[in-house]
Order: structure tokens, then sequence, then C-alpha cells
């Protein structure tokens, strides 16, 4: 029976959660145990009918997870028991040489670099999309002005598009930091007990070279007997800052959904409920559901932290809790890639909603662009800032709009002519560089799909 959600398949893509399924978790390990066997063999450490024997046991399929689980129930060994039954189904020959020079934190931590792998090219792919999605909503919106609001408060006018192209830039920074931290957290080690290479003596660096290489990995340049943690909470900590994007996101689009605002809604579907008691109500509930996940997916990175420092070469504090935070923290981003990827390719823009709440203030969005006409007049900046602060106070007071109050003012008025005024209350006069950015924004986004674009 499932107890947590993840079990059941509510969170992450099929695809995603198969790859910490216990049966894909035994085929990295046997890839791992042949590719070291097929190393050591042709480098001299062991036999080679020896190490040709093993990788065919490997690749047999006759290694079963419930062979392991009847000799881990007698050894309480999760590892061990997997080495005993790839023994079992060796010749005597071969037996003796089965998992040699090897201590079980190089499988698990290298079976682990090859789940992360395998994560990671299904999350970069996520992230182009949700990368073009954004880029062509910017594009779409490069020419709708809008409210630019600092401390909740309406403060300039923006290119609506803008926000999506900085959201852009956020995804192809993230893809850079994926791809440019792989060489230290997708790593290959074979170094054995304390990572000195044992027994396997001056062909140990070859060995661990060759294995890495064949699994696409990096060897690792120095370890204990474990791959230092470091390098798993560097992995959790760039996941983790791709799901503070996508909260980030989550939470502007259910600020703009309030009913206040209304500026853009998530897509409401035929037979949809949005509340049980209110039949009115369209929540942002996908978008909420990012924040929530999202909060766990940082949470998980203190854990990743804490297990950096073990004792001496190595101690099991770290084990018990890497089972679920870096399954956890994968699968987590991916549904949460997913739900955004649905958000913004279904989300419903008000245009009208945008428009009259550039309207709002009567006017008064448009005071930094009046400030800045006095001070091309040279008119000292504070003088004219307290003449301005002083009008738009008193036209709030008096419900006046601010061009008509800046017009019947005996000091602002007599500075400004008619069509000045009339260029400086005109939202499309004030897109400056937004339109710029966001090509600049759209060929970025076209270059990262070139470039970090994953073979399905």
């Amino acid at each position: 029976m499932p107890i947590l959600p993840l079990d059941s398949g509510r969170y992450g893509s099929k695809e995603i959660r198969e790859i910490f399924d216990d049966n894909r978790k035994l085929d990295y390990q046997l890839k791992f145990e042949a590719e070291v066997a097929m190393a050591q063999g042709e480098l001299g450490v062991i036999p080679k009918n020896a190490s040709k024997e093993i990788a065919d046991v490997a690749n047999s399929n006759r290694i079963s997870l419930k062979r392991i689980k009847e000799l881990e129930s007698i050894s309480e060994h999760d590892t061990a028991a997997f080495v005993e039954s790839v023994a079992e189904e060796c010749s005597e020959i071969a037996k003796p040489w089965v998992h040699y020079g090897l201590t079980s934190s190089d499988i698990v931590d290298t079976s682990t670099s090859l789940q992360l792998k395998d994560s990671l090219k299904i999350i970069e792919n996520k992230l182009l999309k949700l990368a073009r999605v954004l880029s062509e909503r910017a594009l779409q919106f490069k020419d709708l002005p809008a409210v630019g609001r600092t401390h909740g408060q309406h403060a300039s006018v923006i290119a609506f598009g803008l926000k999506f192209a900085v959201w852009a830039s956020e995804i192809v920074r993230h893809l850079e930091r994926i791809d440019e931290g792989k060489k230290r957290f997708l790593v290959c080690k074979t170094l054995g007990v304390v990572g000195t290479g044992s027994v396997m003596g001056n062909h140990a660096l070859e060995v661990q070279r060759l294995v890495a290489d064949r699994l696409g990995l990096f060897p690792v340049d120095a370890a204990t007997q474990v791959v230092p943690r470091e390098r798993y909470a560097e992995a959790q900590f760039v996941l983790a800052l791709v799901g503070a994007t996508l909260d980030r996101m989550a939470v502007e689009i259910r600020n703009l959904q309030r009913t206040e605002i209304g500026e853009v809604s998530e897509h409401f579907k035929r037979g949809q409920i949005g509340s049980s008691a209110v039949p009115v109500k369209r929540n942002p509930i996908k978008s909420e559901r990012i924040s929530s996940l999202s909060r766990l997916l940082r949470a998980l990175v203190g854990v990743a932290m804490e297990n950096v420092s073990l004792w001496h070469e190595r101690d099991l504090s770290n084990s018990a809790n890497e089972r679920f935070t870096i399954p956890m923290t994968a699968i987590l981003l991916d549904e949460m890639l997913n739900l955004m990827i649905n958000i913004l390719t279904n989300l419903v823009i008000h245009k009208d909603r945008i428009i009259s709440n550039l309207k709002m203030t009567n006017g008064q969005i448009h005071a930094e662009f009046v400030l800045d006409q006095f001070i091309k007049k040279g008119i000292p900046r504070f003088d004219a800032y307290r003449d301005i602060q002083r009008v738009a106070f008193s036209a709030i007071e008096n419900n006046q709009s601010f061009l008509d109050a800046i017009r019947n003012d005996s000091e602002l008025g007599k500075r400004l002519t008619s069509e000045e005024l009339i260029d400086i209350f005109e939202p499309s006069n004030h897109l400056s560089a937004s339109t710029t950015i966001i090509q600049n924004i759209a060929k970025m986004v076209h270059n990262a799909q070139l470039k970090y674009a994953q073979p399905s």
C-alpha cells in the first residue's frame, strides 16, 4: 500500500520515477559491476576469463531483486546481498574476483551518479521547453505596457512581456549551472575501502578512469570510502535553486490572479471545481502547488548540507536520509516543471485589466517621466521631486487626474507644454529598452536550445 504521495505516483513523471525504481537501481549497479570487471580484466588486475564471466553474469538478467532481498534478510546489508547474488551465478573460477578491490559505497555512489545523470537529462529538456514557452510569451507581449510594481505599489511602466523574459533568462542560467556542475557531481568512484585504490595498486586510477568514461561520468579526483557529500549538496542546491525560480514565477502568477489585480489567470477547464463551498472560485492551485513543493525542495538542501561532515573516512549518518533526499529532489522538481510548463502554455492574459490597472492611479504611474522632463530642463532633482510629490498628493486628496493637477499648478504647469504632457502620459512611449531586452533574451534561449538539448 502506498504511504507517501511519491509512492502512489501523484508527483513526477513516470520516466523520472522509474529512474529511482528498485529494478532500475539494480540495472545501474549491475552495469557498474560489469564495467569494473571488464576494466580490471583489460589491465590485468583480475584474470580476463573471470572478468568476462562476471560481466556476462551482470548482463544476463539472472540477478533478481527477490534473491537479493532473501540474502539481505540474513546479512542485513543490501550491497553485500547484491554482490553475493552476483557471485552465486559465477563459476568457482570467477567467484573470487567479483567486486574485487571495491567497497559498497563504490557501487552506491556511482549508481547515484547514474541516477542523477539520467534525471538531469529529463530536467534539462523540460527547462529548455519552459524557456521556449517563456520566450514566446515575452515576444507576444513585448509591446503591451503594464504596471511595474515595487513593494506591492505601482512604480512605473514596463512591457508585460518583460516579466516572461526575466524568468527565461533565469532558466537559461540554471541550465548553465547544471551543465557546469556535472563534472563535480556526476562522478565515478572505484577506489575501495578508504579511497586509496586498495588492492588494485598502480592500476587503481586507470580502472576508475576507464569505468567512468564508459559510464559517461567523471572519475573522482579524491575520496574517502565515499564520494565527498559536498558534491551531492551542490547538486541538490542547484536543483532547489531551479525550484526557487519556479516558486518566484508561481508567486507572481498568484498575485496577478488576485481579484483586485486580475491580469492573468490559470486555465480553468470545464468541470473543474475551485472551491467545494464557493461555486464561483477559480483558484491558482497549480501555482500554489509549485510554491508548496518548492518549500520542501529547499528544506532538503539543509539535510544534504548536514551530510557533508561525516566521521573520519565515513559513517552511515548520511545513508538513510539520502534514500529520500536525492530521489525526492529530482522527482519533485520534475513535477514542478511539468506544472509550470502547463500553467504558462495555457495562461490566460487579461489585456483589458492590464490596461485598466495602468489607469488606476489617474496618471501618477508616469511621475518618473515627469521628473525626468524637469531634470532635462535644468531644474535641480530634489526641487522638482518635492513639487511633483506635492502636486501628486494633492491630486489624490482631491480625486483629480495627475495630468490635470500638473496643468493647473502654478509652478509645474508653466514648465511643460501640452505636447510634452501628452507625450509623457502615453504609456507606450515608456517601454524604453524592454523590446531590445526581450529580443536579446529570445536569442539567448535559442542558443541554449542548440547548446543544451539532450537526446530523448
